[in-house]
């Protein structure tokens, strides 16, 4: 992409959070100064000072940069020798790429609880298509606002949000409500919102670029629009030339594409202490399978094959699965078949590690499933569809069975501590 100092701050109220959203789908996340970020959240005593990570020796470069230090021109990518000479004043601290890396599954997890259609750019920045996730959770820009309040709430960072028709633009409406803001581009104002932009903020232009465009006299997007095809192609050659010339016009039709397309959906915990209390591994599993549930929903996939990994203290592991009569998503039939796997296994050895997959996936909307005989018409995928909508938009803490609500060491699915069971609820009634 362009150079981001390029591309304009400030308020325009007709970007702004309440502009008309219509199919403007694609939102692109942005996390603000993100390697400085999270070291000021672990070290609160340097908020609101100049923080730069990395850049500290001889040949040092900057990571990141707080904007405290970015007032004094510090920028990533600059040599450490020449932001210490712009910010005398300011902490250089070392990369800690293993924080970084969690806080960013951690804010990627929040992605795909709204949509599993995420493309991650690096640790810090995302696409995501919410056009699925509107029947749910309401219109893009309600949808942006509720991911900025819960990474604030979650995470205590910040992020900009650019929400629009294409990825382009998206792109540039986050660079644009930096920090910690939003911006909405309407589809029939693309234009307006791209044209007085300097050409050296579209994607590809480089310094080198930008030099030939200036000598043709071309200085906005609006400039380079209006040019001749002929006289690009002369200074930039066919392929830049025609690329630029699209971007000027708005012009972009690549989609959101998910990192990969899953065979399978599993989650695992790993307990501190080896464990062979049942009651400890029941709840466990019913985290798992929540999770699991969960991500088959936001996937849009169903699976028939239910599977549960047990390790052992001595590493020795099992595995055993079970295919279902119909395909499902819903959490309580994962968690009842996992559970009664395990039941078969009943291993007297102390369990380190357990884990749940479902497995066989396919698209849920092709995928019709026959009610049983004297099964309610609405029940468990109706409640657990309704709890998916509670938790993209306030977090997983808020709602969930009965017995795990306020068990946020379980139902992270990370390593934690043994606890007593408590009864599981009963199924809901329909109405």
């Amino acid at each position: 992409m362009g150079r981001s100092q390029a591309i304009g701050r400030g308020f325009d109220p007709r970007f702004g959070p309440e502009a008309d959203d219509a199919g403007c789908t694609i939102l692109h996340v942005d996390m603000d100064a993100f390697f400085a970020s999270v070291e000021v959240r672990r070290r609160p005593e340097l908020r609101g000072r100049p923080v730069v990570v990395g850049g500290a020796g001889p040949r040092g470069v900057v990571s990141s940069a707080s904007y405290e230090a970015r007032r004094y021109g510090v920028r990533s990518a600059m040599p450490g020798a020449r932001a210490r000479a712009l910010c005398p004043q300011a902490i250089f601290l070392p990369p800690d790429f293993s924080a970084y890396t969690e806080a960013s599954r951690a804010v990627m997890a929040i992605f795909r609880d709204v949509t599993p259609l995420v493309e991650p750019l690096s640790l810090d920045e995302a696409f995501l298509d919410v056009a699925g996730a509107q029947r749910l959770l309401g219109r893009p820009a309600g949808i942006a606002r509720a991911i900025r309040e819960r990474v604030l709430a979650e995470q205590r960072l910040t992020c900009s949000v650019g929400v629009a028709s294409s990825k382009f633009v998206a792109k540039l409406g986050s660079t644009r409500a930096k920090p910690d803001g939003m911006i909405v581009v309407p589809a029939d104002q693309v234009l307006d919102f791209l044209h007085p932009l300097p050409v050296d903020a579209l994607w590809g232009v480089g310094e080198k670029a930008a030099e030939h465009l200036h000598r043709l006299g071309l200085k906005t997007v609006g400039d380079l629009a209006g040019a001749p095809l002929r006289m690009l192609r002369g200074s930039l050659g066919e392929a830049s030339a025609a690329h630029l010339h699209e971007l000027s016009w708005g012009r972009d039709s690549r989609r959101v594409v998910a990192e990969h397309e899953e065979k399978s959906i599993g989650a695992e915990m790993t307990y501190d202490i080896d464990v062979t209390d049942p009651a400890t591994i029941q709840r466990s599993l019913l985290a798992l399978a929540e999770k699991v549930g969960a991500r088959l929903r936001a996937g849009g996939h169903v699976g028939r094959t239910v599977a549960i990994k047990i390790r052992m203290e001595d590493f020795r592991t099992v595995s055993r699965s079970r295919t279902l009569p119909s395909s499902t998503d819903v959490t309580r039939e994962i968690f009842e078949t996992v559970w009664a796997l395990f039941r078969v296994l009943a291993p007297a050895e102390p369990i380190r590690l357990v884990g749940v997959r479902v497995e066989g996936l396919a698209p849920a909307a092709t995928t019709p499933r026959q009610l049983t005989l004297g099964e309610p018409e609405h029940g468990w995928r109706d409640a657990e569809a309704a709890a998916d909508a509670v938790a993209a938009r306030f977090g997983r803490s808020i709602v969930g069975p009965a017995s795990l609500l306020g068990r946020t060491d379980l139902r992270r699915t990370e390593n934690h501590p043994h606890s007593t069971v408590v009864p599981l609820s009963d199924p809901p009634t329909p109405s």
